[in-house]
Order: structure tokens, then C-alpha cells, then sequence
């Protein structure tokens, strides 16, 4: 009785992290290292940043990027790039944009 449960368990677990979203961005500056923001680790090279999550708000994870990494270029969540619309959102937090808006008003 107990050898089921215990094979669909490790079946469970096994299976989690196919169940996490797939990110990549692109920072206008180029970043490199590991950047950790809000609910993902992001590892990025000379081109992209690259992470996954169980997180579902893709928005919110590109925001908490822009804050660490500056402007976002592009961002892909689980195969799909976000609109224009999507990136202003995203860059709204970006990091040195509150200055920025100061300085032109």
C-alpha cells in the first residue's frame, strides 16, 4: 500500500520543475553574473538573462529585472515576447527612470 504513494510522490516531485515558467531578457545594458530579484534568480551573459520560476506573473518578474538590471530591450515569458505596451509597463520601474522623468519635466 505504502510503495504507491511513495512512487507517485517521487513521480510529484520529479515532474515540479517542468511546471516552472521559462524567462529571458535583455537588458539594455548588458548584465553578467547572477541578478536575484523577486521570486527568480536570474543568470545572465554579455547578451541575455535567462530564469525560471514557479511565478506566474511574468510582469512583476520583468519589473523586479528593470529594477536591478536598468531597461529591459525584450523579454520572453515561456515563448512569448511581450508587446511594446508590455515593456514600457516593465521599464516604468526600470532602475535610474525615476531621475530620468525628473529631469525632463
Amino acid at each position: 500500500m505504502l510503495r504507491p504513494l511513495l512512487a507517485f510522490a517521487a513521480l510529484a516531485l520529479a515532474a515540479a520543475p517542468a511546471l516552472a515558467g521559462s524567462y529571458s531578457a535583455k537588458p539594455a545594458v548588458p548584465a553578467s553574473g547572477r541578478i536575484i530579484a523577486r521570486d527568480i534568480t536570474w543568470n545572465c551573459g554579455t547578451e541575455s538573462c535567462e530564469g525560471s520560476t514557479l511565478e506566474s506573473r511574468p510582469v512583476v518578474l520583468c519589473q523586479s529585472l528593470a529594477k536591478r538590471a536598468g531597461r529591459i530591450e525584450s523579454f520572453v515569458a515561456d515563448g512569448r515576447a511581450f508587446t511594446a505596451a508590455e515593456l514600457d509597463k516593465c521599464n516604468a520601474s526600470a532602475r535610474g527612470q525615476k531621475a530620468s522623468a525628473l529631469a525632463a519635466q
